[in-house]
C-alpha cells in the first residue's frame, strides 16, 4: 500500500472509531468496502433520525471542495441517503473530533429534518 493510500486508509479508521465510540449502541458503523462505480461513501451505517447519511473522507493537502461534494452526492444517490457530507483533514489537527465537514445546504437541512424541495 503506498503512502497516501495508508493516510487515507488511517483517516478513515480515526473518524469511524469517533463516530462509532459517539453512537455505542449502533454496530452498523464501519468503514465501507470499494465499490466501483456503486461507491457508497468511506464509512457506512451512519444515520440521521430521517435517514442514512453517506460520509466521504478526504486527507488532501490541497482542498478540491466542490470535486468532493459532487463525489459525496454521487454516492448519496447510490446508497439512496438523504444527505452526503465530506469529512476532510484540518492541517494541525490530529483529533477525529476537530476534522472539518463539508456539505451542500441541501443536505444540512435534510439532516435537520427540513423540506428542501
Amino acid at each position: 500500500m503506498n503512502r497516501n493510500k495508508r493516510r487515507g486508509t488511517a483517516f478513515e479508521t480515526l473518524i469511524t472509531r469517533a463516530l462509532q465510540n459517539a453512537f455505542p449502541d449502533d454496530d452498523r458503523i464501519d468503514r465501507a468496502p470499494l465499490r466501483g462505480a456503486k461507491d457508497e461513501g468511506d464509512i457506512r451505517g451512519v444515520r440521521s433520525p430521517f435517514g442514512r447519511v453517506v460520509i466521504e473522507c478526504k486527507n488532501h493537502n490541497r482542498l478540491e471542495l466542490s470535486q468532493w461534494c459532487d463525489e459525496a452526492q454521487l454516492e448519496k444517490g447510490n446508497a439512496d441517503a438523504i444527505a452526503g457530507v465530506v469529512v476532510h483533514k484540518r492541517r494541525g489537527k490530529g483529533q477525529a473530533l476537530d476534522q472539518y465537514v463539508t456539505m451542500t445546504v441541501r443536505d444540512l437541512i435534510a439532516l435537520l429534518g427540513g423540506e428542501t424541495s
